[in-house]
């Protein structure tokens, strides 16, 4: 593949594979020394792959996704920046004469005014109840929203947690899951089915009819599913893909558990990091409710 490095480092595919493996390996509080000691590989590689100075192999996209617990996130943007370098390549090796593709047009851009989201548990059922108040702020109407379900009984052993999905699976059942924009419910098709983790896009529309979100408007969809408790595990992650101008988080938990709760900020640029400020706690009859 004869690319120039700034070529590499500059392309958009490049940049989301980095994304991904730094999103992942922030999640599992892996520093990159750690990471290289689980998958074989010297620091110096892990470090150069996120800097994009050196691609990737594919054994390494392999093995990163199975010890950070990703769900083949990782070998999927691996896939994709393969794919798409080998077409870059292809298309200066044979057609170095070619004009450039005209400009694509503009993607549907979103920005998230604000997050409410709110987990309680309750008769050994977590269940989760996300607001998101969406803006269009591009050119294109939005027509589906893409959100993750994901379940990690066993942060610490995930061959243990491998084990519990393969012999009992999260099942769309079990989820229930249930969305609205408005007063109107979304359909919603899925994207990706694993044991432990589900894809889906909400749907803009349902059977009445179809209600894109176009340039300049704002609407608030909502979205709700449950996991079992023994399959759900002590974390609750809240992934921040979209510009958030206001996130808020709301934990229910049962008094006789004694519940205890902290978190921690991770980013692509920064070491994993405790909250800027603390949760509030209120107890409530047999609850108790921490707020964020």
């Amino acid at each position: 593949m004869e690319l120039e490095l700034a070529d590499v480092e500059q392309h958009p595919a490049v940049a989301a594979f980095i994304a991904e493996l730094r999103h992942w390996r922030e999640v599992n509080g892996c520093s990159q020394k750690k990471l290289a000691g689980v998958v074989g590989y010297t620091p110096s590689y892990v470090s150069k792959v996120e800097r994009g100075s050196v691609l990737a192999s594919k054994v390494f996209a392999e093995s990163a996704d199975q010890h950070l617990r990703a769900g083949r996130a990782i070998i999927r943007r691996w896939k994709e920046m393969h794919e798409a370098l080998v077409e870059l390549s292809e298309g200066r090796t044979s057609r170095p004469g070619a004009a450039e593709d005209s400009e694509p047009p503009p993607a549907p851009e979103l920005v998230i005014e604000h997050e409410q989201a709110e987990l309680v548990l309750r008769d050994g059922m977590y269940r989760t109840h996300i607001r998101r108040q969406l803006r269009n702020t591009g050119d294109q109407p939005v027509t589906q929203y893409l959100i993750r379900i994901v379940v990690d009984r066993y942060p610490g052993d995930p061959e243990r947690s491998n084990q519990l999905y393969r012999h009992d699976p999260l099942t769309w059942e079990e989820i229930s899951l249930s969305a609205t924009n408005g007063d109107e419910p979304m359909a919603w098709r899925v994207k990706h089915d694993r044991d432990a983790a589900k894809e889906v896009w909400l749907l803009f529309e349902n059977a009445d009819g179809r209600f894109p979100l176009y340039p300049g408007e704002t609407t608030w969809i909502s979205y709700q599913y449950s996991v079992s408790a023994h399959k759900w595990g002590p974390w609750w992650s809240r992934a921040i893909r979209l510009p958030t101008r206001r996130l808020s988080m709301a934990l229910v938990l049962p008094a006789r558990l004694q519940p205890l709760v902290w978190g921690i900020e991770t980013s692509m640029t920064a070491e994993a990091s405790p909250f800027h400020t603390p949760f509030a706690r209120q107890d409530r009859d047999d609850e108790v409710v921490f707020t964020w």
